[in-house]
């Protein structure tokens, strides 16, 4: 059994993404060929936003982001405490300070009271500006951005969607990727969306921000790359990688669909045996991972090692909080103390007992009943 069966994926759209491939090959226009242009409208119209650029993958895509914004020294950016390391290291990377905020323990996003108290006790301090709420859509689903809107707009701040995870995702029928003033995502293989190597893009409305990331991503070209009117980068999306993204788009809603499918299975077959992932009214995920919460960090470690034993992968998504990574241990990281001081922290009890089980749209129900089973087995 496969965690995420990308095999599985490659064999069904075979036919397609070879000649794709082949196309690219014959072409022989490797880097920003006339694929990367067509899937960048594509992915703007899929998303329902004016602009969408691609990158090298989602760690620059959030980069590009915070450059664009001009986010430096002395600016207080939000993160969620529970999330993936690139989230707050880029973050660090453009020497702003990451404040790390808890998590709802339902929906594993950002918490919002959590948020406020967090920029309200930065205000207080006064030794930073707040200026970005990071919100990332975890696992697949997305964060409560009409809470986070009111709080941005409330302090003036704006908000980056990290939406690595939650690429068709939504919320009332508006699709991820269109929530934040800027947002991004990542096409790592193993994404909802994901392509043969690295990759990611950017979203916004916004033109001038639009073409500020356009000049950073090729190492700041200005009116042609050999003009170059700022310091940038070099990340561009492969050709190759954006043949591949074109197939698995046009099959992307089949597989959410899917992956809905399985998640609804999951929830029958668990349900009143763990705690089991929660999507609130109005949302949709589109199931990065399907994670459920154990009573304890014991049991959760027993219940994975039956897994193994069984043949059945499972992963740990994420082990360990944000406050305590150790590239983190220096006075240009803060977490919100009060939150901290709290016993019921909602971010150190998720890393010591959520587990993700196998999640993908090519999931058999006899497979799932077999996670199940091993799994209710093992309790």
């Amino acid at each position: 059994m496969q965690f995420r069966d990308l095999a599985k994926q490659y064999q069904v759209l075979k036919n397609d993404i070879d000649q794709a491939m082949l196309s690219v090959a014959s072409g022989a226009h490797y880097i920003m060929g006339p694929q990367v242009k067509e899937l960048e409208l594509q992915l703007a119209d899929y998303v329902g936003v004016k602009h969408c650029l691609t990158c090298a993958n989602g760690t620059d895509a959030l980069t590009l982001a915070l450059k664009a914004w001009g986010v430096g020294p002395g600016d207080a950016v939000f993160v969620p405490d529970f999330t993936f390391f690139a989230s707050a290291e880029v973050v660090a990377l453009e020497g702003a300070t990451p404040i790390f905020v808890d998590v709802d323990d339902i929906t594993f996003n950002i918490d919002v009271v959590s948020l406020e108290k967090a920029i309200s006790q930065t205000l207080a301090d006064g030794k930073l500006t707040p200026k970005v709420i990071v919100a990332v859509d975890l696992f697949g689903l997305p964060a409560n951005y009409p809470a986070v809107k009111a709080i941005a707009q409330k302090y003036g701040l704006l908000i980056l969607e990290d939406g690595a995870q939650g690429f068709g995702g939504s919320i009332n029928g508006k699709r991820s990727c269109s929530f934040g003033d800027i947002s991004t995502t990542s096409f790592f293989p193993a994404k909802p969306l994901g392509c043969y190597g690295d990759g990611g893009a950017v979203f916004t409305d916004n033109d001038e921000w639009a073409q500020l990331m356009n000049s950073y991503r090729v190492h700041g070209k200005g009116t042609d790359k050999y003009d170059n009117v700022r310091i940038g980068m070099n990340s561009r999306l492969d050709t190759l990688q954006a043949a591949i993204l074109q197939v698995k788009l046009r099959a992307f809603d089949g597989e959410v669909e899917q992956v809905n499918l399985a998640a609804r299975r999951y929830a029958e077959l668990l349900k009143d045996k763990v705690k089991t992932p929660v999507i609130p009214e109005g949302f949709g995920s589109s199931w990065a991972q399907y994670t459920i919460q154990l009573p304890s960090e014991e049991q959760r470690n027993r219940l994975q090692a039956a897994l193994k034993e069984a043949g059945i992968p499972s992963m740990v998504y994420y082990p360990k909080p944000m406050h305590a990574q150790t590239a983190f241990n220096h006075a240009q990281c803060t977490v919100h103390n009060l939150q901290l001081a709290c016993d019921d922290y909602v971010a150190n009890r998720l890393c010591a007992t959520v587990l993700s089980l196998p999640m993908h749209p090519y999931l058999e129900a006899a497979d799932i009943e077999h996670v199940c089973s091993i799994l209710i087995a093992s309790l």
